[in-house]
């Protein structure tokens, strides 16, 4: 396994030699583009059928929501100029802002938007859980749609809102007329930016270009909401894998801005006096060890609790971010900072691990020994780093390791799939995630229904009974007590396992402003001066 400090000695070669040999970017840059290199490449492009982040972020700038989530975790209306809901709570008309567009020049209407929630809802768990109790989804005109429902839904505005992956994004009713499981082939958005699909080249390049109709709210943007003001013509996404020669790019101006920096070349960087570093977001990422429910040996719950005993966060944060400063225990599902953090339940995950006692604990559970099909996406620096700590763990734990050293696409789309290990199947598999998006029960890694495959297809009616509770809360100290229970529960029947939380840097030229603290980069506002 690669040390940090062959890691360190082979990152820094990289990036003293691509600082003189960088690859064959193209040299033409539009009068006012931002050039981003994103945390991974845009492969596919349906941010409602694929959930990864990527595709969320690029829909962002594509299409826009109905409502945004501002940096207080609070819904605010975004394409809705009203809503209303009635007394009894089971009826919610909303009424859009007039003179939307989509980038074809057709107007935005209240079927597409009907249209869109359905597709959406398909995919999405709270979505499906509004699906569950509606009566009626109907647009009574042009600008109006009403949503009739059995019950009632506290939580209704942060379903549309959310930042969560799939956030429900407004497309034409004919584009959102897809199967839901199936990928969209049109890109016509309803937001500040055009997706340039004949520059879209895989692996190497995603064009964006600002639209000229689009109608931002006159407020300050915050997060997904308010005016969503662009303030270059172009955004063009380089792939540039290699994290030192994106490095080297950086410094010598072929590019503006690195979404994500490796921890190790943070110290390069800031001797640069063209650009400034900065943590992305305070509350940071969260690590996670996935586990598949279906198959052995993690289908029994003493397999997963053994691994719980036996891994050390420290292991898993150190390898990635090394500064003990950059990371901050998990000992549970809330992040903490968040308001529902809590540890109850969480001592598992604490003090000095137990390698032998996990070991026995293995051996209860039945494992005699099997291969464990763990995958790792080699194209992620954390996600390799992560993979490399659980290889060392597994051995150490006595295991037969099969390990997957593949790209994240290949993850993504294998973790769908319930076939069993050694017939193209999986045990277990590495993850990072917002953890604004684990601040609450919306979270889709802590459903327990049997249909997550994020973590691994748990199931545990209990846990889904907690989350339903938590849905028809009314008051934060109702649901900071339901999240002690729920935290308890999960962490008995280890839904996953937390690595920890570890706060990561972007990079910029001095000459791009306006980026600002968030869980994902968001372009309105960013601005680049020659």
């Amino acid at each position: 396994m690669m040390t940090r400090r062959d890691f360190m000695t082979t990152s820094a070669a990289g990036l003293a030699f691509a600082a003189t040999a960088t690859p064959a970017i193209s040299q033409r840059v539009a009068a006012r583009a931002l050039r981003l290199v994103p945390h991974a490449d845009l492969s596919n492009f349906d941010p409602i059928w694929s959930g990864a982040y990527i595709a969320r972020n690029a829909g962002l700038l594509v299409w826009d929501m109905l409502y945004g989530i501002d940096n207080t975790l609070t819904p605010r209306r975004q394409m809705v100029e009203a809503e209303q809901v009635s007394a009894d709570g089971l009826t919610w008309t909303f009424r859009l802002r007039p003179g939307l567009k989509f980038h074809d020049g057709e107007l935005v209407r209240a079927s597409d938007a009907v249209a869109s929630i359905n597709r959406w809802a398909a995919r999405e768990p709270m979505g499906q859980m509004i699906k569950a109790i509606e009566n009626e989804l109907v647009a009574t005109d042009d600008r109006t749609f009403r949503w009739a429902l059995k019950r009632p839904y506290p939580k209704m505005l942060l379903a549309l809102g959310k930042t969560g992956t799939p956030c429900c994004f407004v497309m034409p009713a004919r584009i959102a007329a897809t199967d839901p499981f199936r990928q969209i082939s049109e890109y016509v958005g309803s937001g500040p930016m055009r997706f340039v699909r004949s520059e879209w080249v895989s692996g190497t390049k995603a064009v964006f270009e600002k639209f000229a109709a689009y109608l931002p709210r006159q407020e300050q943007p915050s997060w997904l909401a308010g005016g969503k003001s662009i303030a270059v013509d172009r955004i063009e996404w380089i792939t540039i894998p290699d994290p030192a020669t994106a490095a080297a790019a950086l410094q010598n101006g072929e590019v503006d801005w690195l979404e994500l920096v490796l921890p190790d070349l943070l110290p390069v960087l800031r001797k640069n006096s063209n650009l400034v570093t900065a943590i992305n977001d305070p509350v940071g990422s969260v690590g996670w060890l996935v586990m598949n429910h279906l198959f052995p040996p993690f289908n029994d719950v003493r397999a997963r609790r053994a691994i719980l005993m036996a891994l050390s966060q420290e292991d898993y944060m150190r390898a990635f971010v090394g500064d003990d400063s950059l990371w901050k225990p998990m000992p549970g599902y809330f992040p903490p900072g968040t308001p529902l953090y809590t540890d109850d339940g969480g001592d598992i995950l604490k003090g000095p691990r137990k390698m032998e006692a996990a070991k026995r604990l293995l051996a209860d559970s039945g494992y005699a020994g099997e291969p464990v099909t763990l995958m790792a996406a080699q194209d992620l620096a954390n996600h390799k780093a992560f993979g490399d700590v659980t290889v060392d763990l597994l051995r150490r734990l006595d295991m037969k390791v099969d390990f997957a050293a593949v790209d994240w696409g290949t993850v993504v789309a294998r973790m769908q799939q319930k076939s069993p290990p050694g017939q193209g199947g999986w045990q277990m598999t590495v993850f990072r995630s917002y953890g604004i998006e684990n601040a609450d029960p919306t979270s889709r890694y802590l459903r327990a229904d049997g249909n997550a495959y994020v973590n691994g297809w748990a199931n545990n009616p209990q846990i889904e009974a907690e989350i339903a509770a938590w849905y028809d809360a009314t008051s934060l100290d109702e649901e900071k007590t339901i999240a002690r229970r729920l935290n308890r529960l999960a962490v008995a029947h280890v839904l996953y396992a937390p690595l920890g939380v570890m706060l990561q840097h972007h990079a910029r030229r001095k000459s791009v402003s306006g980026i600002v603290q968030a869980p994902l980069p968001l372009f309105w506002g960013v601005s680049k001066t020659a």
